[in-house]
Order: structure tokens, then C-alpha cells, then sequence
């Protein structure tokens, strides 16, 4: 039977261990069955500390056991949860889950740039520990995910701040010449083209033949942005607009289509190289992943879970699988180098017949 604060005890109020030999709890807990978690949890009177039945610590002695209906009920009686097991509560991977989850929001609520000791001791997790977590279960560093919180600020801030000043310093940069070291990357663009909605960036483009259908090539003023491959220009020309809406698209330019002409040689036989600057625009984690992929040398190929080990997070195969399907530059960053573990080719945002196709030549070299 139970009292009111839940805890269950014999008529005499008390453990004894002819009782507790008896009780199917006391089973569960000396087995550490994780069947009987969620049932009930156990305190130990000479510790205060409750536990799950299959929490691995020392077996105590069953006179010095208390039986609970939950966590609640123990924490209401005086008992504190145990550590090893997670409260009592929730598994190993659950706490570590929490964990970040709360870390990434004491990231995204700072403005301030917080140090690896701030956030572990945040999050109750030693410095080491944490960083090897955090990246596991993100992709990034926790240095990284705060540069990518603090880049997103920004872009916030400038489509409705009175100054680009006022928007770096209230995304939290320390100073305006910090933010302008990376001002490109960030942005894709000035800070003054990103606030006016990129209506001043231009983007040049012109459409070809190679092997492997029509190709639309696209230059900003960074560099080649955008390699698309497909059978309908105008399929093309719109997916170009949807990449880059508020900028200032410019067809029909006989220098560029003249450099379109490089391009398609690079398609037809990728092992030549590309010797023109690319514009790549992405988040933090896609650019760790596309440098992945521009390490993959040609006529070899990779798992995504291969990918994923590479940049440091093993966790995170979708993801990966997600960034080579935004990649805007085909071929150049060669997404199509990917494939499913044990060889078997998988999707492609331009068809996998154009996959089957870029692996087989580069294979003959």
C-alpha cells in the first residue's frame, strides 16, 4: 500500500528483509531491471538518493530501501535524484539529448560569446565531455554554432535596424571591423546590398549543352554561384530565381557566355579542375560538409556516413545527406561523389542516371 507522499511500506511502516525478499521490486532492483523502469523508483535512506531499478550502482542494503510510485514522490519525501542513472527518469542518451538542447538555447538566448567552461558548467557536463557531445549531436562546435547564432542575428537585424551599426552590435559582435572579417561569408553579400533586400547584387548567367543535358552557369561578383544541370532551360532559369530572389539576374552576356565554355569542360571531365573562384553560400555545417566533398579526389567515392565521421559528427548521416541536396554547384563541389554504405548509389538532386553517368567517367579517368 501506498501513503500520501507514495512511498509503500509493510503494516509496520518499515522494510524488513524477509519482506523486501518477497517483493518483486526488490528483484527488479537487484537484477537492475530496465523493464521495471517507469513502475517505481527506490530510495536509499542512508544515502537520500532515489534511483531507477536498473540503476547500476552499488546494490544496497534492502533494510535501507524506500519504495516510491515515481520521481516526484521521492523528491517530495526529501530523496535527490541519483546522477548515474539519470534521475531515475531517463536514459544515458535522453540526458545527454537534454543537455545540448539546453546548451543550444543558452547559445541562441546570449548575446555575449559564451566560453566552452561557461557552457559546460551551465549544463552540468566537464569542459572535454561536453565539446565531444555538443559536436556529436550538432555537427558543430559549440564556437561554431555560436558564430552561426550570431550570423543569424545579424541578417535579422539588418532588414529592420536603423543602422548596419546598430544591427552587428546588437547581434553581439564586439565591433564593427570583427563582423566585416567575415561579413562576406556571412552575408553572401555588403551588409548594406543584405539590408536593401539584395537588390544591388548581380548574378550572370547563360545556358549550354554538355553530355549531360542543358547546364545554366551563374557568376555574382564572388564567383561561381550556381552550376545546374537538367533537360528544360527554363526549369533552370527558375531555379536560379528561386536561389537568388532579390537579386538582379543578367542573361545574355557574350564575355560570360564565352567563360561557360570552361565550365562545361570541367563537366566533361572533371579530373581537369575548375580554375575559377566559386561564391558558396551555405550554413556552418553545409560548408564543413561541401569542403568534405571537395576532398573526395575523382574517380573515388564516399559514404555519407563516411562524410559524417570526416567532419566530426557521426550522428548526424541525414544532415549530411540534407547539405549535399542544397548544394547549388554541381560537379564543382561534387555531391555526386556520395554514395550509400556498401556502394550502392543513391539519390541526386539531378537525377541519378547523371550520378551513374559523372562516377563512370571519372572512373576511366
Amino acid at each position: 500500500m501506498s501513503d500520501k507522499t507514495g512511498v509503500v511500506k509493510n503494516k509496520t511502516g518499515e522494510n524488513s528483509t524477509r519482506v523486501q525478499s518477497q517483493d518483486p521490486r526488490w528483484q527488479a532492483v537487484v537484477s537492475c531491471d530496465a523493464k521495471a523502469d517507469g513502475r517505481f523508483v527506490y530510495a536509499v535512506k542512508t544515502t537520500g538518493i532515489y534511483c531507477a531499478p536498473s540503476c547500476p550502482s552499488r546494490q544496497p542494503n534492502p533494510e535501507n530501501i524506500l519504495y516510491f510510485d515515481d520521481a516526484e514522490a521521492a523528491e517530495q519525501a526529501g530523496f535527490r535524484p541519483c546522477k548515474r542513472c539519470r534521475q531515475g527518469l531517463i536514459s544515458l542518451a535522453q540526458f545527454h539529448a537534454q543537455r545540448v538542447a539546453q546548451a543550444c538555447r543558452l547559445l541562441e538566448q546570449s548575446a555575449d560569446m559564451l566560453t566552452l567552461n561557461q557552457l559546460a558548467a551551465g549544463v552540468g557536463i566537464s569542459a572535454y565531455h561536453f565539446h565531444r557531445l555538443f559536436k556529436a549531436q550538432t555537427g558543430l562546435t559549440p564556437k561554431e554554432y555560436q558564430q552561426a547564432q550570431r550570423a543569424r542575428r545579424v541578417r535579422e537585424n539588418l532588414t529592420h535596424s536603423a543602422t548596419v551599426t546598430e544591427a552587428i552590435h546588437a547581434a553581439g559582435y564586439p565591433s564593427d571591423g570583427r563582423f566585416y572579417e567575415t561579413s562576406a561569408a556571412t552575408l553572401g553579400m555588403t551588409p548594406q546590398n543584405f539590408r536593401s533586400g539584395g537588390r544591388d547584387v548581380r548574378v550572370w548567367f547563360a545556358i549550354g549543352k554538355s553530355s549531360l543535358g542543358d547546364i545554366l552557369v551563374a557568376e555574382s561578383q564572388r564567383g561561381i554561384c550556381a552550376i545546374l544541370l537538367g533537360d528544360d532551360p527554363e526549369k533552370l532559369i527558375n531555379e536560379l530565381q528561386n536561389s537568388f530572389p532579390q537579386a538582379e539576374l543578367l542573361g545574355g552576356d557574350p564575355d560570360f557566355e564565352r567563360r561557360i565554355a570552361s565550365v562545361i569542360g570541367f563537366v566533361e571531365a572533371p579530373h581537369i579542375g575548375l580554375d575559377l573562384p566559386l561564391d558558396i553560400r551555405g550554413t556552418a555545417f553545409q560548408q564543413r560538409v561541401w569542403q568534405a566533398l571537395r576532398d573526395i579526389p575523382p574517380g573515388s567515392t564516399a559514404s555519407y556516413a563516411e562524410i559524417a565521421h570526416k567532419i566530426g559528427s557521426p550522428k548526424s548521416v541525414r544532415a549530411v545527406a540534407g547539405a549535399c541536396a542544397a548544394n547549388l554547384l554541381a560537379v564543382a563541389i561534387p555531391c555526386h561523389r556520395v554514395v550509400k554504405t556498401g556502394g550502392n548509389i543513391s539519390g541526386y538532386r539531378w537525377g541519378v542516371e547523371r550520378k551513374r553517368s559523372l562516377l563512370a567517367r571519372e572512373e576511366k579517368g
